[in-house]
C-alpha cells in the first residue's frame, strides 16, 4: 500500500504528516525515523484530501479554534499497541490520565509500563493525544516529542482562566 507525506510548520516544529490510503497513518517530530509510520514516509503528496485536512486540523488546533480531531486514522502496530493508542483517543481535551489509568481502562491493570512503551511509539501523537497521559503523580515524564513539547501541548488546552466581574 502506498503512502503519502507533506510537511507543516508547528509551535512544536517541523511536522512530517504520513497518510495511507486508508487515512493517516503518523505524525512526525522533526527528528523522528520515518520507518516509525510503518513503511517509511512514501511520496510527497501536497494535495493528498487526508493530509491537507490534517494539516488543516492540526492548525486549527495549534490556534485553539479546535478541542477534537475527525480524522480517518491507519494505525500500524502490535494488538495491543493499537489498544492503547485507541484508548489514547478517549481522553478528553485539557484532561490528563495516568499509565495505570489507561492500563486499567485497556483491561490489563498490570501492564503499566507497557502501556507507557506503547503511548511512547504512538505513531500519531496530538492527535492520538499520548501527552495527556502522565505518571501516577501527575508528573510529565516520557514523550517522543520531548517534555518541553509536552508542556507546550498540556499549556495549550489548559483551560482558559476567568476572572469574576465583581472582584
Amino acid at each position: 500500500m502506498d503512502t503519502f507525506f507533506k510537511t507543516m510548520s508547528s509551535p512544536v516544529g517541523k511536522l512530517t504528516l504520513i497518510a495511507s490510503e486508508k487515512g493517516l497513518r503518523a505524525v512526525l517530530w522533526e527528528r523522528d525515523n520515518p520507518d516509525r509510520a510503518g513503511g517509511g514516509q512514501g511520496i510527497e503528496d501536497l494535495n493528498h484530501p487526508v493530509l491537507l485536512e490534517a494539516e488543516q486540523q492540526l492548525t486549527d488546533y495549534f490556534s485553539k479554534k479546535r478541542k477534537s480531531f475527525s480524522l480517518p486514522l491507519d494505525f500500524i502496530g502490535s494488538d495491543f499497541q493499537k489498544q492503547v493508542w485507541e484508548a489514547l483517543l478517549t481522553i478528553p481535551f485539557g484532561e490528563t490520565r495516568s499509565y495505570g489509568d489507561i492500563a486499567r481502562q485497556i483491561g490489563n491493570p498490570d501492564a503499566v509500563r507497557a502501556v507507557g512503551g506503547a503511548a511512547n511509539r504512538n505513531p500519531i501523537p496530538i492527535i492520538a493525544p499520548c501527552h495527556r497521559v502522565v505518571g501516577s503523580t501527575g508528573k510529565l515524564v516520557g514523550f517522543g516529542g520531548g517534555l518541553p513539547n509536552k508542556e507546550l501541548l498540556l499549556n495549550l488546552e489548559a483551560p482558559f482562566l476567568q476572572t469574576s466581574l465583581f472582584e
